[in-house]
């Protein structure tokens, strides 16, 4: 039995990072600097960037998935490392793909503290009913396993047929 999940594509993509964006802009929080979850948030974080013309953009690579439903025991950051001074007295607005346990925004938003960020908000494309966060901005909540545009693919070096070309 394959399990039913919910299917994001490249339009609703772009609707979905826009109405986040002006969701941020209206409630009044203007952010200084958007820090990204990678490697879910990259996509979402670059378009809300643009779309609140906003060039600060912070990455910080978390692992704490390892598959559908498998966790690390904690959330961690892999290198490389960015200077996250850059976040001191700053209005900071973190984006992931989604909120599924809390547990991976949870400790980005530590980290965001301890380096001194002033004001924190957490925009997400989805979010879990079970999240332990609740997140500032949501544009859509789900409790199905989401096929996002950019990962519901296996990575070409799992695809027998692909070759390199030189």
């Amino acid at each position: 039995m394959t399990e039913e999940r919910e299917v994001l594509s490249w339009e609703e993509f772009g609707t979905a990072s826009r109405e986040l964006a002006k969701n941020v802009w209206d409630s009044g929080f203007h952010p200084d600097i958007v820090v990204c979850v990678a490697r879910g948030g990259l996509l979402p974080a670059g378009a809300i960037g643009y779309a609140l013309d906003l060039k600060s953009l912070l990455v910080l690579n978390v692992e704490f998935y390892t598959g559908i439903g498998q966790t690390l025991p904690d959330p961690r950051l892999l290198e490389p490392a960015p200077d996250v001074r850059a976040m001191d007295g700053k209005r900071v607005l973190i984006v992931d793909d989604v909120a599924d346990s809390g547990r991976t925004l949870e400790f980005v938003l530590d980290v965001c503290k301890r380096a001194g960020a002033l004001d924190t908000r957490v925009a997400v494309l989805y979010e879990k009913p079970r999240s332990t966060l609740k997140c500032e901005y949501v544009w859509r909540t789900t409790d199905k396993w989401i096929a996002f545009p950019w990962s519901d693919k296996d990575p070409v070096n799992a695809d027998t047929n692909y070759t390199a070309k030189d």
